[in-house]
């Protein structure tokens, strides 16, 4: 029997989100019920409501930053226990067979992973994410929480904290190299955050000085303004990686620029729009120009223990869901140090 669970949707494309009701699936032999506590606003949420990537399914029930207590198990569930504090990241399924799937990297099924929400089971049911008093997940896709990090901070680590993490270990950020974070936001500060912790030297390139005391505090040994041109001249071959965590068009070939020979510039945020560069700025210097998702299943606890060994969390402001919408501008306006998270006990009043 399905269960009926309070949440906020999107009934239609760029519509203000709105409280409701949805039904989650009676659990199969697998399956854990989750209680939600906590959900991060992620850009990419604003995105897909806005249908800014394409076609999206609505009504639509954002989140992919789950952290929560496992409320009830299936018969067959052996890793999880009720009690147990869970994480819920960007996908819910995958097809488990294909090579990727095989290599511990899901993310990057070639049958196409099963997204937390605007995603469909492989049985066609549609998916409805984290903005929600409980979730259904099977039990080999959702992460256990370490003590060290409290379900708040936690969040945002399912999503923005894989989405640097990933990079930055598959590019062996640690000590003697230099790495450069482009954004200070809700990615970017934990690119800080992670980084300092390997050991890299890390350095923020942002667009003004405005976050300069913030970037310093999370990690960062240098802050830059990419608006004073002088930046990209001071800069030129310093890093070993260049992350960029931004959603926007970029000048490319003035980021290129700033690459040491055989560095690599790797972007995590998706314009709206294509981005176009010289492939000169690749050439001289043998450099790279990459693009990485998120972590697989393992990549993902193995960051989570990280974060939990380091003591890092997201930096966050919790709200009540009725300020969902409100804080959906906010990002938009870069007015959020540095994550949204949704108290989702607010959900039951």
């Amino acid at each position: 029997m399905t269960t009926s669970v309070t949440a906020y949707a999107a009934p239609a494309p760029k519509a203000p989100l709105e409280k409701t009701t949805i039904e989650r699936r009676a659990l199969r032999e697998h399956d854990i019920l989750i209680e939600i506590a906590y959900a991060g606003i992620c850009h990419s949420d604003i995105h897909q409501v806005r249908e800014e990537w394409g076609t999206a399914l609505f009504p639509m029930v954002p989140g992919h930053e789950i952290a929560g207590v496992v409320a009830e198990v299936g018969s067959g569930v052996t890793k999880y226990a009720v009690g147990d504090r869970v994480g819920v990241g960007c996908f819910v399924d995958s097809c488990r067979e294909c090579e990727n799937c095989l290599a511990g990297e899901e993310q990057y099924c070639l049958k196409g992973e099963v997204q937390t929400y605007n995603g469909k089971e492989y049985d066609g049911a549609p998916t409805y994410g984290g903005y929600s008093t409980h979730i259904v997940v099977d039990e080999n896709y959702a992460l256990r929480i370490p003590e060290g990090i409290s379900l708040d901070v936690a969040a945002p680590l399912l999503c923005a904290g894989i989405t640097l993490y990933s990079p930055l270990a598959h590019w062996n950020a640690g000590p003697g190299k230099k790495v450069a974070i482009i954004g200070l936001g809700g990615l970017g500060h934990m690119g800080v955050k992670i980084a300092h912790a390997m050991g890299a030297e890390v350095t923020v390139l942002s667009q003004t000085l405005r976050k300069k005391d913030d970037g310093l505090r999370l990690g960062a040994d240098h802050f830059y303004a990419t608006s004073d041109e002088s930046t990209f001249t001071e800069l030129a071959g310093t890093f070993d990686l260049i992350v960029n965590t931004t959603s926007a068009n970029l000048p490319l070939d003035g980021y290129l620029s700033l690459l040491k020979r055989d560095g690599t510039l790797v972007h995590v945020g998706a314009p709206e729009n294509p981005s176009a560069f010289s492939q000169f700025s690749l050439i001289m210097g043998r450099k790279s120009m990459a693009g990485s998702k998120i972590g697989g299943i393992r990549e993902t606890q193995e960051m989570l223990d990280f974060c939990a060994e380091h003591g890092l969390g997201a930096e966050i402001e919790l709200i009540n869901g009725d300020q969902i919408n409100e804080a959906y501008d906010r990002v938009v306006s870069s007015d959020v140090r540095y994550r949204f998270v949704i108290d989702i006990a607010s959900l039951k009043a």
